[in-house]
């Protein structure tokens, strides 16, 4: 995956791209010593994700996924397969899918939700991601294997 240069705001153009998790850390993993530690926050956070056998999408957005030198954390937008439960997961998977709780131990802001309730599609749930807290859009990354 060649990404696009980043817009002058520092964000990827509006649009969702699609790489792998190698991808995606060897190009956004890089830089500072904060963006190889995320990069290896990230791959922890999406094996633990994946080892639940229900991810069907798996979005990036926020300052990872920009051109800042030291983004703060993760933000991470799962699509799940309707018959996950979060409710019968344990130990660090049950972290992962507790908002506040994912935050203080995997220093990850991840929100999820189920097919049946992506809200106009999957496709327009992760879209809606790219919008900013301005308002103005950017660019969303999914990871694809």
């Amino acid at each position: 995956m060649n990404f696009p240069a980043f817009t002058d705001a520092g964000d990827l153009p509006v649009g969702v791209y699609f790489a792998s998790l190698p991808e995606v850390i060897q190009y956004f993993g890089k830089g500072s010593l904060q963006r190889q530690r995320l990069a290896h926050r990230l791959e922890y956070v999406y094996k633990i994700a994946c080892s639940t056998g229900k991810v069907a999408h798996f979005v990036i957005f926020g300052s990872f996924v920009t051109s800042k030198f030291a983004p703060n954390d993760i933000d991470i937008f799962m699509i799940m397969e309707n018959d996950f439960d979060a409710g019968t997961l344990s130990g660090e998977a049950k972290i992962l899918f507790d908002h506040l709780a994912c935050q203080s131990y995997f220093g990850a802001s991840v929100f999820w939700v189920r097919r049946i309730a992506a809200l106009g599609g999957e496709q327009a749930a992760i879209e809606d991601w790219q919008i900013k807290r301005d308002g103005n859009k950017r660019g969303i990354v999914e990871i694809v294997s």
